[in-house]
């Protein structure tokens, strides 16, 4: 008669590991990282593509002559980087990136193009006679763009037997918007090779 309930709790005990065993994977443990280091993990865009690329097209545009001989530091609007690939990248940090790294070096200054909107609300408000006179701001004063630096990414696959090879191309462009003529571009190429494994059943 004992054991029944012997078996009841062993027969729970195992159920209870089955659900646990079988239950959805956490990420409990973790540790930070060096975010230079390079590791692939799979073939996709990484932060180390985004770091390479950033860094060689900012090193080239302050190097630029029209850059580094100007007898002021340009202002420059930075566009949003294309996205010419097939796969889903966050150009905004791209972008993001490029943008942090000009203004860090201190060879060219910045207007907000993105923050327009929101700027010409702020002028609005300050107009309106909410806020006191002397300190107010209103159009008229923004400092004007010397240059609009864009690009483009493209990308190109190749796969040959196990072999895969992803080739990443970012060409950027400094435009001066006086003249319409590039004055600045450079171009930064990453190739990538990955193997393919046979998992044996």
């Amino acid at each position: 008669m004992k054991r029944t309930p012997i078996l009841l709790k062993v027969a729970v005990l195992v159920t209870l590991c089955l659900v646990v065993s079988c239950g959805p994977k956490v990420f409990t443990k973790g540790e930070y990282d060096d975010p230079n280091r390079v590791e692939l993990l799979d073939d996709r865009w990484n932060e180390a593509d985004m770091q390479q690329m950033a860094s060689t097209i900012v090193d080239a545009m302050v190097a630029c002559p029209h850059v580094a001989k100007a007898n002021r530091k340009p202002v420059v609007i930075v566009d949003r980087v294309q996205n010419r690939t097939m796969e889903h990248i966050d150009m905004k940090a791209l972008t993001d990136k490029i943008r942090a790294a000009l203004i860090k070096s201190n060879k060219v200054r910045f207007v907000n193009k993105e923050r327009r909107g929101a700027i010409s609300d702020e002028y609005d408000y300050q107009q309106s006679g909410m806020v006191d006179k002397v300190g107010a701001k209103g159009s008229g004063n923004q400092t004007a763009a010397d240059y609009i630096l864009s690009g483009a990414l493209h990308t190109n696959v190749q796969q040959v037997g196990d072999d895969k090879f992803i080739f990443y191309k970012l060409n950027m462009n400094l435009t001066n918007l006086k003249t319409s003529e590039i004055d600045c571009v450079e171009e930064k190429e990453i190739r990538k090779k990955f193997e393919k494994h046979h998992v044996s059943s």
